[in-house]
């Protein structure tokens, strides 16, 4: 049978990771596709690494917008990343009648609607399976897998960086500067690692996954998003002490009033499965109403972690490339004509529990103080710990969770505590989510 032609765009860690994988693993691939894949020719910047790489066994160019309307090619798999020229390269991509595969979570979060309508305007399909959470095959699972259930939430570690950066801090009590140059040394944090540190990749994917647990139109600039770089690593040990751990979830959950999307450390139980994820590693936890609660865990990047998912997409674009348009798979797990634009809850709106820690004078009447503000606010404490001062210290930390309550009551408390003489400082604030049923 007549081999499927695939250009690559881009030829970095994911894109050199995808070309080993093929050419290793061609006859297995293509015995599960039911025709060969080949990769035909490949474009990048660098023709010396692109040549590298290829050793000759396949054309090299660094002109990409030739690759995509090169009729010859029949998919095109885009791994250069970013809004800008990626974007101009899919959507001539489709114009041009080609399947596309791409690993651009950046991409699809913020134009995926455009897309996705061009895409089935063309009848082509775009397939993303690398966007989100590296070779962890999740976006097949919320997308056909759990196609029976009503999926009440999913929450997710979807950013290794992070992930490796809290189980440093909370291994060896160090701070958040420290650990982010010790991840930037061993090659798990960029140079410039601000999309990870900031929540903003962790955005980009919870973006994704909310749009196909929930059947809506991509809404990433409604996404409530925070980092871990103001994290204290007093607060990482407190969480322990009180049998919690902190991890950056991507979190999105379907309410009466409308969608949560958000990202934020969290304080998640020891006892879950997915508090014990450590290093770069990935879990994803959805909630369905049939199924109950099924994790997802694996490598979230690499070459090859990665690669094997953008191999997924291209045997599953090969084996429907010729059908019809009307009876694939829909890109957001249902039909175009059937998404619906839920609203997002503004943060505000949000419940959960909380975690508090303020920095108080050690004298009587300060608990009657600050409790008497929470009870203003309605917000009930769960638990409570104080730490001893230090010798010569006339000040200590009061750690207090919280009952469930709506974000906007803690804000009105903080701003009410930080008011106090009695409170020094900022209180410090960090969610929690029991992750449960």
């Amino acid at each position: 049978m007549k081999p499927i032609n695939v250009g690559l765009l881009g030829i970095g860690t994911v894109g050199g990771g995808t070309f080993t994988v093929l050419q290793r693993n061609a006859e297995e691939i293509a015995r599960r596709a039911g025709r060969p894949i080949r990769i035909t020719v490949v474009a990048d910047k660098n023709l010396e690494l692109a040549n590298k790489v290829t050793q000759g066994a396949c054309r090299v160019t660094d002109d990409a917008f030739s690759v995509v309307s090169d009729p010859e090619v029949d998919i095109i798999v885009e791994l250069i990343g970013g809004y800008g020229v990626a974007r101009e390269l899919v959507l001539k991509a489709i114009a041009s009648g080609k399947h596309v595969v791409t690993a651009n979570k950046a991409l699809l979060a913020t134009h995926g609607n455009e897309i996705f309508k061009a895409a089935q305007d063309k009848g082509v399909m775009v397939a993303f399976e690398a966007a989100v959470a590296g070779g962890i095959p999740i976006i097949k699972a919320v997308r056909e897998g759990l196609a029976a259930n009503r999926i009440e939430w999913i929450a997710g570690i979807i950013n290794g960086t992070t992930n490796f950066i809290l189980s440093e801090m909370r291994d060896k009590g160090l701070s958040f500067d420290a650990v982010l140059k010790e991840a930037q040394r061993l090659g798990y944090a960029e140079a410039d690692p601000t999309f990870d540190i900031e929540g903003v990749d962790a955005a980009h994917k919870i973006t994704i996954l909310s749009a196909l647990a929930f059947g809506t139109p991509m809404q990433f600039e409604r996404a409530h998003i925070e980092g871990i770089s103001k994290l204290d690593a007093k607060d990482i040990k407190y969480a322990e002490q009180l049998g919690y751990r902190i991890k950056l979830l991507g979190i999105t959950r379907r309410t009466p009033d409308g969608i949560e999307l958000r990202v934020h450390p969290t304080l998640v139980p020891s006892k879950r499965l997915i508090a014990n994820v450590e290093g770069a590693m990935n879990a994803v936890l959805v909630q369905g109403d049939a199924v109950g609660a099924t994790l997802y865990y694996g490598k979230g990047a690499g070459a090859e972690p990665t690669a094997s998912a953008v191999i997924a997409d291209l045997v599953d674009v090969t084996r429907l490339h010729t059908a019809d348009p009307q009876n694939r798979v829909p890109h957001m797990a249902f039909q175009p004509n059937q998404l619906v634009a839920l609203p997002v809850l503004p943060m505000e709106e949000v419940q959960t529990c909380y975690y508090l820690r303020l920095r108080v004078e050690d004298e009587p009447g300060v608990l009657a103080d600050i409790t008497r503000v929470l009870a203003d606010e309605k917000i009930s404490i769960d638990a409570m710990i104080q730490k001893e001062p230090g010798e010569g210290e006339y000040e200590a930390d009061l750690v207090l969770l919280t009952h469930l309550t709506r974000e906007k009551r803690v804000n009105s408390a903080i701003a009410k505590l930080e008011k106090l003489l009695v409170v020094k400082g900022k209180v410090a604030r960090i969610r929690m989510e029991e992750l449960g049923k």
